[in-house]
């Protein structure tokens, strides 16, 4: 199903004066630049190719055609997509074909005037270098019946390829859908007739196309739009595994086919498929049910609400429901002998509840999240009660400090754990990110705390953790120490951390492990238990890595340099349109198309890929609401304009030499800007080089110019102020949400901008068209390899990128002490374009490359070993 559809084109349907009242509107009253919007809104909801129509009969149409299509040219976020020429007269055709961008298809030829004029004007949308729409029409009129339809398409190919020389996967097939559901007898299976003619031409003429006006299906139910976007995908879905492969849609109402209500689906699919004679009658009776929302969703059981309260508070907890906390937490107080009791009563016990169903794989993380809300709502209401009768805090499991350690700037993973934590009746002190050792450890001192949890994403931060446990070994400190986050291992934590730490050090590799550590490490008897256990693991986790030997046998920094990889000269690059640094911005409508979901869902520790995840057993129904959740607050964003997408990229003239790449302010390579140091691969390779980037760029020897480029893009300008309102507002559901969104959305962004660079800004790829699937799974030619990550893994090369672009002047992202990037949501790296360029892993090094690079660097060999400590073999 999902590869049916992946290949499935939306022809947007809005930019049309006969089908769009606002349309034609619009331009008949010449506002060109808000017509342009329709184009532009209907290319963000979807559409793969627009479909312009201008026969009106008030209208030049010929001269609207013509300066429509040049504005639009002049739209990036629009000529991005292939341009459909829809007309009825051939003058309007041809005048949008001598001035249209790219490869257009015309909308329609036929042979209602027989196989001269047909073959005629096929030869001259030929010449054009158009596709087209072949209407099933002949000179006996519209083909209805399956036979008919198929006949006529039949011919027309036979006419096209063997006499007119067309290219046959330039052909796209329209074999007419006409209502159904009308009342007429004879209307009844032109949906089938239809589908079933769509097999029978995608089978005996290959490489043709099938497409179609989806709103016709629907016509007899127009003031019903729920009816009519249910037909309009319950009809697609079989069309499509017949071989319809596009069809005219309004591309942002598509009703998604298993979220069609059961009843509603089962009725359209009579009266679609012609399953039954009254399948008309049918429809018509329960059709008023959906008129509206169109969910015509029963109305909401709230027998629930009928029971004691503090069932009535679990519940609202379980479920994740804040409409009645506030009431019901009221009655409870009114009812309990303190506000304080309210607390430790009912909304514990409910919560209790929650945490129980979380163990037991039960309730996934955003619903605990969800809960955390609906509990925070409750104590706001109950706070000031407690403060007035000047009452004691609630009792707590315990006092925990959380922390992102100094330099980085990532806490998504953080802010779950502590709400999980306080799910579980902890108080979670949290501190923030870039949280230095000396105020970790003084607000621990002050707070009174049971335990200290640092996080960190990036790979500074495990020598800043190191840092911390020595420190609290000097300070003579015994808290337990908690150790988590992206770059973290239980490797790392044995071997590097808590070998300087007297008391516990456990690594809590994900958030729904942490309410167990926190139990056991609470108790004195339990602690001491769990530390025998943990001293055991980690001796033995010790000794697995004493000998454990390299997968590859290490080499010589000269013998890996020896095997380095060879450039074909003769693929170079073609040299860019535009050279030097290039401000970008995005809006999030434009963002949203480009996200990878995926990762989204990892964040919330839901595993399945997108879209597989949104129907699997187990999580499907979740991962839904969330992805919901996650769409709403987009829409919000984009409304808003409180978040804002920055960026800035370049392309620069470049040499080769050695392992570093020169970087010149000019083709003459005269003025030097930077130079990129880079590392190298350093074991045995029999089959393959031993790669380093600097590879991938023509050496400077050569004397052929080259080039590379670099880029840093955010979406996360506004994104603490949003979270922190939220989570002020006792959402942390929300506040998390935001961080995970805009770390989408940077991500896509720098998918986005990739792609500009490659097609406009480069150009070296200019006629490149990959869907988003293809560009998550980087079919394109060029890598965008990152600092920090495993082609380059030396943080401190980001600073020659904000150099070079002047990044913070230009995007007011900033780099930390340790070189993480700020805000949390960004991306940044170098762009390399020649075909053999490619992502892979410097992995493990020898110290001859350290005190090599230590050289280049003008380091000191200390400084060297500090950073390049994840890497070495030492």
């Amino acid at each position: 199903m999902t590869q049916l559809f992946s290949s499935f084109i939306n022809i947007g349907e809005r930019t049309n004066v006969t089908g769009s009242a606002k349309f034609k509107r619009l331009i008949l009253d010449g506002d060109y630049e808000t017509a342009l919007e329709v184009a532009r809104q209907q290319v963000e909801n979807g559409a793969q190719i627009i479909d312009i129509n201008m026969d009106e009969a008030m209208l030049d149409s010929v001269q609207a055609m013509q300066t429509f299509l040049k504005l639009i040219a002049s739209e990036p976020d629009i000529s991005r997509v292939p341009i459909m020429i829809d007309s009825s007269k051939w003058e309007v055709i041809e005048a949008g074909l001598k001035c249209v961008q790219g490869k257009a298809i015309v909308n329609s030829i036929s042979l209602k005037e027989g196989e001269d004029i047909f073959i005629k004007q096929a030869r001259l949308i030929r010449r054009y270098g158009a596709a087209t729409v072949v209407m099933a029409f002949d000179e006996t009129g519209q083909a209805d019946t399956q036979r008919r339809k198929v006949e006529i398409c039949q011919r027309s190919y036979k006419l096209l390829t063997e006499v007119a020389g067309f290219p046959p996967e330039d052909i796209i097939f329209d074999p007419n859908i006409f209502a159904v559901a009308t009342g007429i007898e004879e209307h009844n299976n032109y949906a089938v007739d239809f589908i079933e003619a769509t097999r029978e031409i995608r089978q005996t003429c290959p490489h043709v196309h099938v497409s179609g006006g989806l709103s016709n299906i629907s016509f007899s139910f127009r003031g019903n739009n729920p009816v009519r976007e249910a037909m309009h995908s319950v009809f697609l879905y079989h069309a499509i595994r017949a071989g319809m492969d596009m069809a005219i849609v309004n591309a942002g109402q598509l009703e998604v086919y298993d979220e069609i209500p059961a009843a509603l689906r089962e009725a359209v699919e009579d009266v679609i498929l012609n399953r039954r004679q009254d399948a008309t009658e049918r429809l018509l009776e329960i059709a008023p049910q959906y008129q509206g929302d169109g969910k015509a969703a029963p109305q909401e059981d709230l027998r629930w609400r009928e029971a004691p309260v503090s069932k009535r508070l679990e519940h609202a907890l379980v479920k994740g429901i804040t409409d009645y906390i506030i009431e019901d937490t009221e009655e409870a107080r009114q009812q309990a002998e303190k506000p304080l009791h309210v607390i430790e009563g009912p909304l514990m016990d409910g919560m209790n509840v929650v945490g129980d169903l979380f163990g037991e794989g039960k309730m996934f993380l955003p619903q605990v999240v969800k809960s955390a809300r609906v509990m925070k709502k409750a104590v706001a209401h109950l706070q000031p009660f407690i403060e007035a009768e000047k009452s004691a805090d609630a009792r707590s499991n315990g006092k925990i400090l959380l922390a992102t350690v100094k330099g980085d700037v990532h806490d998504i993973g953080k802010n779950i754990v502590g709400v999980v934590l306080q799910c579980n009746n902890f108080e979670v002190v949290d501190l923030g990110v870039m949280v230095p050792c000396e105020t970790i450890l003084h607000t621990a001192r002050e707070e009174n705390v049971d335990m200290i949890g640092l996080s960190g994403l990036i790979t500074p931060s495990l020598d800043e953790m190191v840092h911390v446990a020595k420190e609290m070994q000097r300070q003579q400190c015994d808290l337990p120490l908690l150790i988590g986050g992206a770059t973290t291992s239980k490797a790392h934590t044995a071997v590097k951390i808590e070998q300087n730490y007297d008391a516990p050090v456990v690594y809590v590799p994900n958030a729904s492990r942490a309410v167990g550590v926190c139990q056991k490490l609470l108790n004195r008897q339990s602690r001491e238990n769990f530390a025998v256990e943990l001293d055991r693991e980690y001796e033995k986790v010790r000794q697995q890595h004493a000998r454990k030997q390299p997968r590859s046998k290490p080499v010589t920094l000269q013998h890996a340099r020896d095997n380095r990889c060879k450039l074909d000269l003769t693929q170079l690059p073609s040299a860019p349109e535009r050279l030097g640094v290039v401000p970008v911005s995005a809006t999030i409508n434009t963002l949203r198309r480009y996200i990878d979901w995926t990762p989204f869902f990892l964040t919330w520790s839901l595993a399945g890929k997108y879209p597989r995840i949104l129907k699997d057993e187990v999580v499907g129904e979740q991962a839904r609401s969330l992805f919901e959740d996650a769409n709403a607050m987009l829409d919000r964003l984009a409304e808003s304009g409180r978040l804002t997408a920055k960026g800035v990229c370049g392309v620069f003239a470049a040499a080769n030499i050695g392992d570093d790449i020169e970087i010149y302010a000019d083709g003459a390579r005269n003025t030097v800007l930077g130079v990129a140091r880079h590392l190298r691969q350093q074991t045995l390779k029999t089959d393959y080089p031993n790669y380093c980037l600097a590879d991938f760029i023509a050496p400077k020897s050569s004397g052929v110019e080259d080039h590379m480029g670099a880029f840093a893009v955010t979406a996360g300008i506004g994104e603490d102020e949003i979270a922190n309102q939220y989570r002020e507002d006792g959402d942390d559901y929300n506040a998390i949400m935001i961080k995970a969104v805009a770390d989408r959305l940077a991500e896509a962004f720098a998918e986005y901008l990739h792609e500009r660079v490659r097609k406009e800004i480069w150009g070296y790829a200019a006629q490149e068209d990959w869907d988003n699937e293809a560009l998550i799974r980087e079919k394109y030619q060029g890598i965008r390899p990152a600092p920090g990550y495993a082609a380059c893994p030396e943080h401190t090369e980001k600073q020659l990128i904000w150099d070079l672009l002047d990044v913070e002047t230009h995007t007011g992202m900033k780099l930390t002490d340790n070189y993480a990037m700020w805000p949390g949501a960004s991306v940044s790296g170098w762009y390399f374009a020649h075909p053999q360029s490619r992502y892979f892993a410097v992995a493990k090094i020898q110290q001859d490359q350290v005190e090599d690079y230590a050289q280049r660097k003008q380091w000191d060999i200390t400084v060297a070993n500090k950073w390049l400590a994840p890497n070495t073999n030492e």
